[in-house]
């Protein structure tokens, strides 16, 4: 990185820091600091639902995603406008008529104070996990790149997270992220344009695309029932529909989003302008992956993404095995670019195709042969590298600047999403536990200060869990399987409060942690793909709950 890098990457996160805290400082009341004084026009809840989903997370691994396994990941969001008109129809009514503070104080109303306190405390579990997860997701990636002192990383993002999140709440978790999103949006589109320019002179967009379709990077669409496919058609519509009802319409980080808007029809049109642009957003990220994989059918690339696996394996025994296997990669590459090239000037030949396929499992092949030796080498290390793809593109390729650029759209990225999650989080602890359950009869300036000290408090956990993690398959899919265990058992527990009305407070409570048991223990011996334990949970819940009111519980 170049001295204009860091004067980008600095002055761009020190901006929105400041102007967060500037902007907002002095909530007055728990209104003020929980729902923003419940001013937020429709636009910018849009773009601060869609800010909290996409966290850093979403800028690493998606492309990488793309890089390894094609545009298939985009039917995972296949569900989410679906699930957005029911939390328009639904949700939003109920929480604005109740005028709650968070979406687990109407479980009060329906059933007792038990089974919101339960809600509230599985959120808290897998929320408080995932704050953590988004801290981590960036520094460990920056810190394996950049060489960068990972601890450190870990605890300035959390800092400057906690500063302006803690000044100014819920409305000053609103308002960086607008910054935020424009940020991403910018340094995306520009990385876009570059990846496309550098491709060689006689090979234009179209003519990429069709190289990638060669490489079956460009299957979307899966419609088969196959359950070792994660990511089909019918687990994006069905599963994916489920998820994204629990996470929109219960978990306290998106719903406190639109909780701030000035009116139903605000909150209503935020929800759909996510809805309208979520699934393109994630369709251009994985077809920036795509391009970027693209790029490298005419450019070197590693053996492995990773650095710190590279560096692991030279300074072992294995390195000269490691040095065939890397002169290997790159007379396959070789291959690859004349082939490519060959058949970007002739798009109809189909023994080219194949070709382009024998050098793809060729390739494959060397690649797992590479990460078998780096086991041995070092067994710590993380030799999967899907997310390390994009970030090694940009740091290798991309002019003065837009390095500094990039790398400030991914810890935007980070710092949004951790805000929206500590600001929920401190939000639920204090009105769902601390108000209801230890202290009722204080001022309203005494809540402030408490979701303020539980801000930090939060902030402090999410440091320590990122401080302590360790880098998963992917990390935009472990996010998900941390949300897919407990937002079903959640998820159900709202539909029996709003659709099943016999059904009272002792069964959803015996039946929700019965449901949780399983659900981990499913997850755990691998019953399903992680995308159908939503429908499961979600299913189960209701399903034991109905029995038990019926059979064996009181009516109460």
């Amino acid at each position: 990185m170049q001295q204009l890098d860091w004067i980008i990457l600095i002055g761009t996160l020190l901006f929105i820091v400041s102007y967060g805290a500037y902007k907002t400082k002095g909530s007055k009341n728990v209104t003020d600091y929980i729902k923003g004084g419940s001013e937020a026009k429709w636009w910018t809840i849009g773009l601060s639902v869609m800010a909290t989903q996409a966290s850093a997370i979403t800028f690493l691994s998606t492309p990488g995603q793309a890089f390894h396994s094609g545009m298939g990941f985009v039917q995972f969001y296949f569900g989410l406008p679906i699930a957005m008109v029911i939390i328009c129809l639904v949700f939003i009514p109920i929480y604005h008529k109740l005028k709650v503070f968070t979406a687990y104080e109407y479980l009060e109303t329906r059933f007792d104070l038990k089974t919101r306190s339960l809600a509230a405390i599985l959120f808290l579990i897998q929320r408080g996990l995932a704050a953590g997860i988004t801290i981590f997701a960036p520094a460990i990636i920056l810190s394996a790149v950049l060489g960068w002192n990972l601890t450190t990383l870990n605890i300035i993002i959390g800092v400057l997270v906690i500063i302006y999140t803690v000044t100014g709440g819920t409305k000053a978790v609103s308002v960086t992220q607008k910054q935020q999103m424009a940020v991403i949006f910018g340094g995306m589109f520009v990385a876009f344009y570059l990846i496309v320019s550098y491709l060689p002179a006689d090979i234009s967009f179209s003519k990429a695309l069709k190289i990638a379709g060669a490489s079956g990077k460009m299957n979307v669409l899966d419609f088969s029932f196959n359950f070792e496919n994660r990511y089909t058609f019918w687990s994006g519509i069905i599963g994916g529909t489920f998820l994204a009802l629990s996470y929109f319409g219960t978990d306290q980080s998106q719903v406190q989003r639109y909780l701030s808007g000035k009116s139903v029809k605000e909150m209503q049109m935020g929800l759909v302008f996510n809805g309208l642009l979520k699934v393109p957003m994630q369709f251009f990220i994985l077809l920036v992956g795509v391009m970027v994989f693209v790029f490298y059918q005419f450019n070197a690339s590693p053996l492995n993404f990773n650095p710190a696996a590279n560096e692991a394996v030279q300074n072992s025994v294995y390195a000269e095995e490691y040095k065939q296997l890397e002169i290997k990669h790159l007379e396959i590459e070789e291959l690859k670019s004349k082939t490519n090239l060959n058949y970007g000037s002739n798009l109809d030949n189909e023994e080219l195709v194949a070709d382009i396929q024998k050098l793809n499992v060729l390739e494959n092949e060397n690649r797992t042969k590479a990460k078998e030796i780096i086991k041995k080498a070092d067994d710590s290390v993380e030799t999967n590298d899907k997310d390390y793809v994009f970030i090694h593109f940009i740091l290798n390729n991309l002019p003065r600047g837009l390095i500094g650029l990039l790398l400030a759209v991914i810890l935007s990225a980070a710092m949004s999403s951790t805000a929206s999650e500590l600001n929920a989080l401190a939000s639920t602890t204090a009105m769902d536990l601390y108000k209801r359950n230890i202290t009722v009869d204080k001022t309203d300036q005494h809540f402030v200060k408490a979701s303020k000290w539980f801000t930090l408090g939060w902030g402090l956990i999410a440091i320590l869990v990122a401080c302590f993690a360790n880098l998963f398959d992917n990390l935009i899919q472990l996010v998900n399987i941390i949300g897919s265990i407990f937002y079903g058992n959640v998820l159900g527990i709202f539909l029996i409060a709003f659709f099943i009305k016999f059904v009272k407070s002792n069964a959803v409570f015996l039946a929700a942690v019965i449901t949780q048991a399983i659900v981990i223990v499913g997850w755990y011996l691998d019953w399903m793909p992680y995308l159908w334990l939503n429908l499961f949970g979600c299913a189960l819940v209701m399903g034991i709950a109905i029995v038990l009111q019926m059979f064996f519980v009181s009516k109460k």
